[in-house]
């Protein structure tokens, strides 16, 4: 088992304001060559959106997009005719495909919105642009996984357009769970959302992530009641 450890603190960061992203890989004006991609993930930034922030409309493409916000509310319109508010529970996902236009906003004046947003490169380039979202009961997730994105329809996620899967997770304290890939030789990119675990001898904590490749399973125990977000991806 290989692993890719990266601390919370050791991430890439920026403050616009109304907007302050942590960065676990290149993104923007951070660029750190050691930390462009985890096999096919591309971005994964922590953003903290203040009341009334917003992203005026922007494109994208051939890039899979996933949002999981954790508090606060997220208002979402694009050129597909896409439109949606999420919140903590729901989970987001956009096909670029061919290409599309798009709009972020904090659904309340005041109030801040929290969470991650995620770009996986796409199994088969230039599909039609589409666009959905979920809301995932988190009793579903205690002490086992709960599959929020994949391309498998017996997962019963929502789709995405590549051999990737994403799982979350709230384990109690002094439980133990295993990962077993989807799809034989994934690297899994594990993000410790909050609290505290330990993996092969090595403890890891609120927003730590660990990169985790050349296994097809592992284990995970944790040290304090923690919640985790799992993304399996194609390492080439």
């Amino acid at each position: 088992m290989k692993m890719l450890i990266q601390k919370a603190a050791e991430r890439g960061s920026s403050d616009y304001g109304w907007l302050k992203p942590n960065y676990y890989f290149s993104f923007g004006g951070y660029h750190n060559p050691e930390k462009v991609h985890f096999g096919l993930l591309r971005v994964l930034n922590d953003d903290f959106i203040a009341g009334g922030g917003a992203f005026p409309p922007h494109p994208h493409d051939n890039m899979e997009i996933v949002t999981i916000p954790f508090t606060g509310a997220l208002k979402h319109k694009d050129s597909t005719g896409g439109v949606g508010t999420i919140q903590a529970g729901d989970v987001q996902i956009m096909s670029a495909g061919t290409g599309v236009q798009h709009s972020e906003a904090n659904a309340s004046a005041t109030d801040p919105v929290t969470l991650f947003q995620i770009w996986i490169f796409p199994k088969e380039k230039n599909i039609k642009p589409r666009y959905d979202q979920r809301n995932f009961d988190a009793n579903g997730r205690i002490n086992q996984w709960q599959i929020v994105v994949s391309p498998q329809e017996a997962d019963a996620a929502l789709w995405i357009n590549q051999d990737a899967r994403f799982a979350m997770t709230k384990l109690e304290a002094g439980k133990e769970l295993a990962y077993n890939n989807a799809f034989k030789g994934n690297g899994v990119y594990l993000v410790v959302i909050n609290g505290s675990i330990e993996i092969d001898g090595k403890q890891f904590d609120k927003r730590d992530a660990i990169g985790i490749s050349e296994t097809d399973n592992f284990s995970i125990k944790a040290t304090a009641d923690a919640e985790l977000l799992a993304i399996e991806v194609p390492m080439k």
